[in-house]
């Protein structure tokens, strides 16, 4: 496994109905900074984004910011933070995320989150990258994604094991194992 330099972070532009969410997006962003480890996120300012951009910015961390045009006004681009790069659309948006990155962390969000975490998966099952693709478990928040993913599995949908393609994450801290290796 290559050293992790910089983790793109895919999570939500608003903050969810528990503080759980808040607690541990506040906790990893610490936990990037604290180690030199990079900040890719979405450039947003609101939600989750805006606390992980926060917390790396005031550890005196480095953020990177892609967002695209249509969503500048929506989520409210980031306008303190190391870089922001404004791109044309949302597919231009993941992809240059991905570039940017050693790994990917998903944390807790909507559709969005999902459609970004289910295009690492698919990019990384069709051999297209081979980053480490980390899912933040808080509080159980993606415990009925992961089943449902198993069941795919299991009826066949799925070009190998899905639990062979994330590493499942209960706590942020546990991300310290993997960036110490």
């Amino acid at each position: 496994m290559q050293q992790i330099k910089r983790v793109a972070i895919f999570c939500g532009s608003k903050i969810g109905n528990k503080t759980i969410y808040a607690d541990h997006a506040h906790e990893f962003a610490s936990i990037l900074a604290d180690n030199g480890i990079e900040l890719v996120y979405g450039g947003g300012s609101k939600g989750l984004m805006g606390i992980v951009a926060n917390t790396v910015m005031q550890r005196g961390g480095i953020v990177r910011g892609v967002i695209p045009k249509i969503l500048t006004e929506w989520e409210h681009q980031h306008d303190n933070i190391s870089e922001l790069l404004v791109v044309d659309d949302m597919h231009v948006r993941k992809r240059k995320m991905y570039d940017l990155c050693d790994a990917v962390m998903i944390l807790p969000g909507g559709f969005g989150t999902l459609d970004e975490l289910f295009e690492v998966l698919t990019w990384n099952q069709l051999s297209i990258h081979d980053k480490r693709v980390f899912l933040l478990n808080s509080d159980g928040f993606y415990d009925y994604l992961i089943t449902h993913m198993q069941f795919l599995a299991s009826e066949g949908f799925l070009w190998g094991d899905a639990d062979q393609q994330i590493t499942l994450l209960q706590t942020p801290a546990e991300f310290l194992q993997y960036i110490r290796s």
